[in-house]
């Protein structure tokens, strides 16, 4: 069942961004809404906030070491269900941009939020970040509940 959740997940995402490809690459920009949120086109070749550019081999290592280890740890531990989605979450985000980096060379971007950052972001993203505050509430608060079901 984790494995069909993810490759909806994943399925999304690449969705959204043969879209991008499609639509945005010619284009560049459409402004949703003024001075706040367009959607920007942006081949990204580094990590989060372009950090590590044309290092692809390294991302496409970790992405896959740790969406293993992740499927590993769901189907041999208990967690519960905050775990599981902080997992789940972000593993279909690795391996949404893990497919860019191996079919492309870059990861599509295309989410802009002017009033927060300057950098543009893409699904994939969101789901690493919401996975990962998610993975943080379950260690912090809840990690230690499971480990005493099981003994």
């Amino acid at each position: 069942m984790y494995e069909i959740i993810i490759a909806l997940l994943i399925g999304l995402d690449q969705l959204i961004k043969v879209w991008a490809l499609n639509s945005l690459k010619e284009i560049g920009s459409i402004p949703v809404i003024e001075n706040f949120f367009n959607l920007t086109y942006v081949e990204n070749r580094g990590a989060a906030f372009g950090m590590l550019q044309n290092n692809q081999s390294i991302f496409i290592i970790v992405a896959a070491v740790a969406s293993c280890y992740g499927l590993y740890y769901l189907h041999t531990k208990k967690v519960n269900n905050i775990g599981k989605i902080g997992i789940l979450l972000v593993i279909a985000g690795a391996i949404g941009n893990l497919i860019d980096r191996i079919r492309l060379g870059f990861v599509v971007d295309y989410l802009d939020f002017h009033i927060i950052w300057s950098y543009v972001f893409n699904l994939a993203d969101c789901f690493v970040v919401i996975g990962t505050v998610f993975l943080c509430i379950y260690i912090i608060f809840l990690e230690q509940e499971d480990k005493k079901q099981v003994k």
